[in-house]
């Protein structure tokens, strides 16, 4: 802040000593302009003078002259004023005695308007109420066109809607005899319907008797079918017991021929007489077991078999059980079918050759030949290696 002050000082120093050195110069420059121009305008000699003043004399007279003149002519213009006011003056006097003969003749016509404007007051008024009652007429008068035109399409709306109720009773006559046909036809139906439900509601108690029979049967046969499959199980448990212990005996029989070979042997080296013997041959296990397998089928088509039977015996007595018309009755009874003779063959597959159900399918066959498809030949079809001699017959299906 100092610095700034400190250099504002110096300049304003500077300045002023510029300014000292420079006005000296410029007052002499002044003072020669003013001697200049002074001498320009004071004279410099008395002819000068004397010349000024006889301008200034020559001005005076010229412009006295001219005020005279003016005067002369002011005064003319005074005295043709005053002529021209007097005749104003006396045409102003004839003027205003004619306005006020026109201001009685102006109050007189006054009057008459008056009268005039009254006396046409009234006609107008008369007129408007000519023209009002007129108006009122034509209104009424349009206003009764407007009714008896209104009255003239009412009257044409109500003929054609009598002609309209003339034509919907003609359709409601000619519907109501088609609604009394409609009506017999029906009842005729609902007789027919009656009759059909009637039988339909026999067939259905029928059906049930032939369900509830079918039940019965299915479960004689489920019964059967667990007694069977007990017992194949008793079975198959006590050939698994037989081919161990054949095992167990054919081991043994094998050690001890070893044995006997192993003393014989002992006893040549020894030159001991050795007694004639015959060794006991093993007989094989696989030909046996290829037997069992050519003549019935495997434990696991067994096992799968009869979980199949199972299940479908369980769907088919939900089924049965759930089943309230006579519809599917085919159905159920190709599917009771299925199921017997699946399980003839299960039975058959777990009994192996000792089964005597090959012949009875055999003769069954034969005397149902000709026939509709039976047990003996729906356990053909499903396991033809059940037919045996020459004289076993295809399954009819086939």
């Amino acid at each position: 802040m100092i610095e700034y002050a400190l250099l504002f000082g110096l300049g304003f120093l500077a300045a002023a000593l510029l300014a000292m050195l420079i006005a000296p110069s410029i007052h002499h420059r002044i003072v020669l302009y003013t001697e200049n121009r002074l001498k320009a305008t004071m004279p410099l000699s008395p002819q000068e003078i004397r010349a000024q003043k006889d301008m200034v004399r020559a001005v005076y007279a010229a412009e006295n002259a001219r005020t005279t003149q003016e005067l002369i002519r002011e005064r003319e213009k005074a005295s043709s004023l005053k002529l021209a006011n007097e005749t104003l003056g006396k045409e102003a006097s004839r003027l205003l005695a004619d306005a006020q003969e026109l201001h009685v003749q102006i109050n007189d016509m006054s009057v008459e308007a008056a009268d005039f404007r009254s006396k046409v007051r009234r006609a107008e008024f008369e007129a408007d109420n000519l023209r009002e009652a007129l108006r009122r007429t034509e209104e009424t008068s349009a206003a009764k066109d407007v009714e008896l035109a209104n009255l003239a399409r009412r009257v044409d709306r109500m003929m054609a809607d009598i002609d309209n109720l003339k034509i919907e009773r003609t359709t409601r006559e000619t519907e109501i005899e088609n609604l009394k046909m409609r009506v017999q036809s029906l009842r005729d139906e609902r007789e027919d319907l009656r009759r059909e439900a009637k039988l339909v509601t026999k067939r259905a108690k029928d059906a049930e008797i032939r369900l509830s029979q079918e039940e019965h049967k299915l479960l004689r046969l489920d019964d059967r079918l667990g007694r069977e499959m007990a017992e194949n199980v008793d079975k198959e448990a006590m050939l698994e017991r037989r081919l161990k212990e054949i095992a167990r005996l054919k081991q043994s029989l094998k050690t001890a021929n070893g044995q006997v070979r192993t003393a014989v042997r002992a006893l040549r080296a020894a030159n001991v007489p050795v007694p004639a013997f015959e060794e006991i041959e093993v007989a094989d296990e696989e030909p046996v077991a290829e037997a069992v397998t050519n003549n019935t089928p495997g434990r696991q088509n067994v096992e799968a078999l009869s979980d199949e039977l199972r299940n479908r015996h369980i769907a088919l007595t939900e089924r049965l059980l759930k089943a309230k018309a006579s519809t599917n009755d085919k159905a159920l009874r190709e599917e009771i079918a299925d199921i017997a003779a699946k399980m003839v063959v299960l039975t058959a597959a777990r009994e192996g050759e000792t089964s005597p159900i090959p012949d009875l399918l055999r003769a069954k066959s034969q005397k149902s030949a000709g026939k509709g498809l039976s047990l003996a030949e729906r356990v053909l079809a499903i396991d033809p290696s059940l037919s045996r001699g020459a004289n076993a017959q295809p399954p009819a299906g086939e």
